[in-house]
């Protein structure tokens, strides 16, 4: 679906989007899709055609990618679980055949693991400056967000390490960060806690924004970034912040 600003009507984007996830634009403005269904990562041109930029790695398909993020240097980071594999709701029941990753896909089209030990890696966004990477692990209990420093030269990740635990029945979804390292995260855990959850760079919880329903993913948008996106259960809601969302979200 989209949004329209100027005219705030909703219509058709793409039909079908196969299933489609986690979404971000490039650097040069282009869309960005994880596709659960077609298990398959792609950009949206400016024409309107659609470039498959991954679906397989070592020559086995992706589970589904989940969501992504790119990087100053155009690098485009995504998760992969095998969560789309797993139902016929959010993808098609089927066997996986790699384990659940992160990639980093460099402009030239190679990819590169850059973590292969969280257990169903969801949303991911970088720090303002790009030296540490957050990442959600969905499937442990309690939940988690996970935190790596970024190394080699902006390539590969080290250090993982709990940055926040979700309890006791936290959802972390998609989230990404504001100018000021703080991280606003799609949050679902039932009624009063439904919405977004804001933590700063610490790992301590700062603000909240309560909604009547889960928030799934969530973007900085606006002439100034300062307006937040939230993707809910069934609605699309909006609200001016005092800051603004870093670059890359």
């Amino acid at each position: 679906m989209r949004w329209d600003e100027e005219t705030r009507r909703f219509s058709v984007f793409r039909r079908p989007s196969n299933k489609s996830n986690g979404l971000t634009r490039d650097r040069q403005g282009r869309l960005i899709v994880c596709e659960h269904g077609a298990r398959r990562l792609t950009r949206t041109e400016y024409d309107g055609s659609i470039t498959v930029l991954m679906d397989r790695f070592e020559g086995k398909q992706l589970n589904s990618p989940n969501d992504v993020v790119v990087k100053s240097d155009d690098s485009i980071w995504f998760t992969d679980p095998a969560l789309g594999r797993q139902n016929n709701y959010t993808g098609y029941v089927d066997a996986p055949e790699l384990p659940d990753h992160v990639y980093r896909l460099d402009r030239s089209g190679r990819a590169i693991v850059v973590a292969a030990d969280i257990n169903r890696p969801n949303g991911l966004a970088f720090s303002p400056d790009e030296n540490k990477l957050y990442i959600v692990e969905y499937g442990v209990l309690p939940r988690s967000l996970r935190v790596y420093d970024v190394v080699d030269d902006g390539q590969k990740l080290a250090n993982g390490r709990t940055f926040i635990t979700a309890e006791p029945d936290g959802a972390p979804d998609g989230f990404r960060v504001d100018v000021d390292g703080n991280l606003w995260c799609g949050w679902g855990a039932g009624e009063g806690l439904d919405g977004v959850m804001i933590f700063n760079p610490a790992g301590k919880r700062i603000g909240q924004i309560v909604l009547p329903e889960l928030c799934a993913n969530l973007c900085f948008g606006g002439l100034r970034r300062n307006r937040l996106f939230m993707a809910a259960s069934h609605s699309l809601y909006s609200l001016y912040v005092n800051t603004q969302g870093a670059q890359g979200g």
